[in-house]
């Protein structure tokens, strides 16, 4: 059940307020189809998984022995891995909110005492790393947290492509449906890295995003 509601795609959190580049992507003709959004939201779950996947393994084991000083140095990992503002803004909004809800439903725990660096403005806030110190403190583990980061930012994506392009419902959840089997094995492939490990490449992805900031006409924030 905690697994339910913390890895909710309407955690209020304010995911429906970003598209992760995609409304970029539609306007400059990237993803025109299903085929294409399949395609983008992938890269965009292949690149999260090596990069603030890393950062959300690294915070959960740190917090197991309330390691604060790797916890920070995964945010701020996470925060830098960033390449544009709005992707900074996103982590950032959405990791304070995950913090603050926690401190407010679960009570004491490495997350508080992370969401009081926060406010204090030693540690960025990142979201990866909220997620993994917030399913920690649950007692869950660090595969329902990764996979919890994967599902919510595919989710995420794939909603704001019903309010973005023409595509029928069903065929966003079958995409949503393909795009979570990948989780497992991209778990796996980052499983054993490190913070030195982190990297994502995806050059058309961050000049998108980029772009997005200059936008004269947008519904989402990213």
């Amino acid at each position: 059940m905690r697994v339910l509601q913390f890895g909710d795609s309407v955690l209020p959190v304010g995911a429906f307020s970003f598209s992760n580049g995609l409304e970029s992507a539609i306007q400059s003709g990237v993803v025109r189809d299903v085929e294409t959004l399949g395609q983008f939201v992938r890269t965009a779950t292949a690149q999260a998984s090596t990069s603030d996947g890393i950062s959300l393994l690294t915070a959960f084991r740190a917090a197991q022995s309330a390691d604060e000083a790797t916890i920070d140095r995964a945010d701020h990992a996470s925060f830098h891995r960033k390449l544009n503002e709005e992707q900074r803004t996103m982590s950032v909004r959405m990791g304070r909110k995950l913090a603050e809800m926690s401190d407010r439903t679960i009570g004491p725990s490495s997350a508080t005492d992370w969401l009081d660096r926060i406010r204090a403005g030693r540690v960025p806030g990142t979201y990866p790393v909220g997620q993994g110190l917030v399913f920690q403190a649950l007692g869950l583990g660090e595969v329902d947290a990764f996979a919890a980061q994967q599902y919510g930012l595919a989710s995420m994506m794939i909603n704001a492509s019903l309010r973005l392009m023409k595509i029928h419902y069903l065929d966003a959840q079958r995409l949503l449906f393909e795009v979570n089997a990948r989780a497992e094995d991209d778990y796996h492939r980052i499983k054993a890295l490190t913070l030195d490990d982190m990297a994502a490449f995806a050059p058309m992805f961050d000049v998108l995003c980029s772009v997005h900031v200059h936008s004269h006409v947008r519904l989402f924030m990213s």
